[in-house]
């Protein structure tokens, strides 16, 4: 293969993975891909013959400076690479020398090339040759320094460093040989083509360590991003867990509450009962007897509430029935019920001994006697609301009484969430209005 042929190889290969840069560097935007495409670049005017198209002066000053503008890349693309200022300080202060040593020498250069009115080919050599070999021991000694990083990707950067090292070596070795201008013969009697091979041979090693640094970044990103969803997840199923827990707290606080409410309505509702049977033992024994037996009926049901936080409403229209009868034991005419619910809300809830405690505060404050009926209206109307209304005609004693019954009731609602009970009086009635809770309501809580 003649060098003409090889050049073309070689133009191809660094083309080749030139334009794979350009490539990462688009889709990457890092500023270390942008220094391996100048590098490239430099090394690519440093391997080419330019003395066909170019004046004499700038193909010598392009021969003799283009490797040095790369290794000044070099160092800057090591540093990007393999991070040399935090982990080898000793050997990146040498770096930034080297490249002060390299501006100097490049100046040095342009004035021997374009300034000095007579060419001075042998001052131009030595200071070539000189440099070369100071380039070379640095690298060397670069390659030392390298060899303590243990790291995959910084062992791909000393196997380049190493190549480029080789090559021009044994290109120095045969420009001694051979002139350097003669390029007749097989490629390998050709001294450019040993520093064209280890360009080569670098660039492959670079652009390997390259791909692998970006790939092990991109598997730390993963196990990141893994372990950053893995620690949201976590949080909120914390979070959850936690808004669960206050839940079944405030259910649990709520249901103690209501617990300690229905406990207050019974020792109440037994006392005022035990009153009414006390004055009827000795005015009527036997209204007494169906009054108890009436009492046990209703305590029963007393009992089984005490269980519960809500009852259907017509439950509770059953019991306040079985109520009433044992209060008209008592108060005979004197008393009336009328019970005017629609058998569409008979299903929906309301807290239990709700009608009851109504009932009962009504027939606490107001007169009952025959010729005075209190008259108890228990109606529903369209929009789920239940009322209990009497007429008023209020007691001329004041009547004792320790709050228990309406409080309760407001306390009840409130504890369930539920809109508060209203309070009315109005054209001589005493009206409460409840809202009733319907079975859809209780599965959306």
């Amino acid at each position: 293969m003649t060098f003409d042929i090889w050049g073309y190889v070689f133009a191809g290969m660094v083309a080749s993975i030139l334009l794979l840069n350009i490539i990462q560097w688009i889709t990457y935007r890092t500023r270390i891909y942008g220094l391996y495409t100048l590098y490239m670049l430099a090394w690519f005017l440093r391997v080419q013959t330019f003395g066909d198209w170019l004046p004499i002066q700038a193909s010598y000053f392009v021969r003799a400076t283009s490797s040095m503008i790369a290794f000044y890349i070099y160092f800057d693309f090591g540093d990007a690479f393999l991070n040399i200022r935090q982990r080898l300080p000793s050997l990146y202060r040498l770096f930034e020398y080297i490249k002060k040593c390299l501006l100097v020498y490049i100046g040095f250069q342009a004035v021997i090339c374009f300034v000095l009115a007579d060419w001075h080919p042998a001052i131009y050599e030595a200071a070539f040759s000189i440099i070369r070999a100071l380039l070379a021991m640095a690298g060397f000694y670069a390659i030392y320094e390298l060899l303590k990083l243990k790291d995959i990707v910084s062992r791909y950067f000393v196997a380049g460093t190493l190549f480029i090292q080789i090559g021009s070596l044994i290109s120095q070795a045969f420009s001694l040989i051979k002139p350097v201008d003669d390029l007749t013969g097989p490629f390998w009697t050709i001294s450019l083509a040993y520093l064209q091979l280890g360009v080569v041979l670098e660039l492959i090693c670079f652009s390997l360590g390259l791909s692998y640094g970006q790939r092990q970044i991109a598997i730390r990103h993963a196990v990141m991003e893994q372990e950053l969803a893995r620690e949201r997840e976590q949080r909120r199923r914390e979070h959850l867990e936690a808004e669960l827990s206050v839940q079944r707290l405030e259910q649990e606080n709520t249901e103690v509450h209501i617990r300690a409410l229905q406990v207050q309505v019974n020792p109440h509702f037994l006392f005022n009962s035990l009153n009414v049977l006390d004055s009827l033992i000795d005015d009527d024994p036997e209204q007494a007897r169906v009054f108890l037996e009436e009492l046990s009926t209703v305590y029963r049901y007393l009992l089984r509430s005490n269980k519960e936080q809500l009852t259907d409403l017509a439950s509770e229209l059953a019991f306040i029935q079985s109520y009433f009868n044992l209060l008209k034991t008592r108060h005979g005419s004197g008393l009336q019920l009328s019970v005017q619910v629609d058998e569409v809300y008979q299903t929906y809830q309301l807290p239990p001994l709700t009608l009851q405690l109504l009932v009962e505060n009504a027939v606490k404050h107001n007169i009952v006697l025959p010729d005075q009926p209190l008259v108890i209206v228990i109606a529903t109307d369209k929009q789920a609301q239940l009322s209990v209304r009497n007429n008023i005609q209020r007691k001329t004693i004041r009547v004792a009484s320790n709050g228990v019954g309406l409080s309760n009731i407001l306390a009840k609602y409130q504890m369930l969430g539920q809109p508060v009970p209203i309070i009315q009086e109005a054209d001589g009635q005493f009206v409460v209005t409840l809202s009733l809770i319907s079975s859809l309501e209780l599965r959306s809580q």
